[in-house]
């Protein structure tokens, strides 16, 4: 899945749009353009995968507003409207008197390749769970799900359509679904009596639904799961430990319930005599935590997954990408976390035995303790700054005066995540410790030390240098270390020749 063969139909969406809007987009790059917001009183404004452009210097005013909303027709009871033919989505915010005074154009495309990931899933009949943030492409594959089961399998597919996202608006279905059949659902509160309709009157194999939020939801995707009907959805959430803690949702993983042991068995399991455990089989099968477009994590057996999360220990999903980019190298792999049984913890480079003190400024230290945990690092967090040789923070904390005072006394090094989820943390305490999982020790070693010294070499020198082949694990590490010391790297030959050239900047 190098390339992925993408429609978007995004001259039906602009052309809605006001003559001067439309021309100034014209001048942009289309292809990774997520939507575009149209604010009364402000720029017009199309956002992308990693950038926010103004189309203009102007702001926005009723009459621009008007031209849409005449051209896009009637908003259902979500605030939600859709081209006909097209997969697109026109939604309106509105002020306390009911007129609209902002629209948020989506652009729906269809993407050909997008479950490669976690295609064996799907294929495998297993009910499977797609969480991640909005905008990570939880809706394309949902998509793309349907038309692989229901053309290249012969499955009789049913698409629970809250707001005709995933088969597009209009009556006919859109050709990305394939020949899945699309049941329309007249309100959002109406979903789960939808999706309970889809099953007694259509005798469907699969179902595909988004976005289950509520209780009804919930108990309508079990009630499909005990029929024995394939359930693939999208939820609330962006990982496993988010839908657990949700009392809403935490049902269609098991459920979580407080039980109170006996003396005898809490000295036998060594807890509390109060622990939480699943409650139940869980609805879905397997869950999918989307990271990236390019990156997710996989939990095959989400009982298991459940059971480790509330004894405290680590979920252990499968770490699965694929990238364009030359950061991640354009391979894909398959990236287990460590079992329960494995490596010894490995040490912080030049930090001897002991265990690396980290600081959590603005960033949840469970969170940190968790990411230490799953990666088995010798480390540990501090409760003071003082303490600390490493600080972790968000990257839009890095420059607070408070933080800066305590770098510059203490001298430690600062690294950002985007997000205080432990899954970014994670990514970045394994980039920060050289963590390549299934490769030799020796060998990441001699990789780490032969690439700090190509650095010192191009900084010296201010000459490009090559290194040794190595495979795309090592390769991705090479590409972070280079990164941190300010230079740029990419990728070149053709394995098992694939190697780094580090150039000076």
């Amino acid at each position: 899945m190098n390339s992925h063969s993408a429609t978007d139909d995004l001259h039906l969406l602009t052309r809605l749009l006001p003559s001067h809007i439309k021309s100034a987009l014209a001048r942009q790059e289309p292809a990774e353009l997520l939507e575009i917001i149209l604010d009364l009183g402000r720029p017009p404004q199309a956002r992308y995968v990693h950038a926010a452009i103004d189309l203009s210097g102007h702001p926005v005013n009723r009459e621009d507003l008007g031209a849409v909303v005449r051209a896009v027709g009637e908003f259902g009871a979500d605030n939600r409207a859709g081209i006909e033919g097209t997969l697109h989505r026109v939604s309106a915010i509105r002020n306390r008197r009911g007129d609209i005074i902002g629209l948020t154009l989506r652009v729906g495309r269809a993407v050909s390749g997008t479950i490669d990931l976690i295609r064996d899933l799907i294929e495998s009949g297993k009910s499977t769970l797609l969480l991640g943030r909005p905008g990570v492409g939880k809706t394309t594959k949902l998509r793309e799900v349907a038309r692989v089961l229901a053309d290249d399998f012969g499955k009789r597919v049913v698409i629970v359509d809250t707001s005709n996202e995933i088969a597009g608006d209009g009556d006919i279905p859109h050709p990305a679904v394939g020949g899945a059949r699309r049941m329309m659902v007249a309100a959002p509160d109406r979903q789960h009596a939808v999706m309970i309709e889809a099953v007694e009157n259509h005798m469907p194999e699969v179902i595909v639904v988004d976005e289950i939020g509520t209780l009804g939801e919930a108990m309508a995707a079990r009630t499909i799961a005990e029929r024995g009907v394939q359930l693939i959805g999208t939820a609330h959430g962006n990982t496993l430990d988010n839908l657990v803690s949700n009392p809403t949702l935490s049902d269609l993983v098991g459920g979580v319930q407080t039980v109170i042991l006996g003396d005898d068995e809490a000295r036998l399991r060594g807890t509390q005599k109060t622990i939480s455990e699943r409650k139940a089989a869980p609805t879905f099968d397997a869950v999918v935590e989307i990271v990236s477009r390019g990156e997710v994590i996989v939990h095959p057996d989400a009982a298991r997954a459940v059971d480790n999360l509330l004894r405290g220990h680590p979920a252990r999903g499968v770490r699965r990408f694929l990238s364009d980019s030359d950061e991640e190298d354009g391979d894909s792999a398959a990236e287990p976390w460590p079992a329960d049984t494995g490596p010894e913890p490995r040490a912080f480079p030049a930090q001897g035995d002991r265990p690396v003190r980290v600081y959590a400024y603005a960033l949840s230290r469970d969170s940190v303790d968790r990411a230490i945990r799953d990666l088995r690092l010798q480390a540990r967090t501090v409760k003071f700054p003082d303490q600390a040789e490493l600080v972790l923070t968000l990257r839009a904390r890095e420059d607070d005066p408070k933080l800066s005072r305590l770098v510059d006394r203490s001298r430690v090094g600062v690294h950002g995540v985007k997000k205080n989820t432990t899954a970014q943390i994670r990514s970045l305490l394994a980039s920060l410790f050289n963590i390549a999982h299934g490769q030799d020790q020796a060998e990441v070693d001699d990789m780490v030390r032969e690439t700090e010294r190509a650095v010192r070499e191009v900084k010296a020198g201010g000459v490009k240098a090559e290194l040794d082949p190595r495979p795309s694990t090592l390769r991705r590490i090479q590409h972070r270390i280079v990164t941190r010391h300010g230079l740029v790297a990419e990728s070149v030959g053709v394995e098992p020749e694939r190697r780094l050239v580090i150039y000076p900047v």
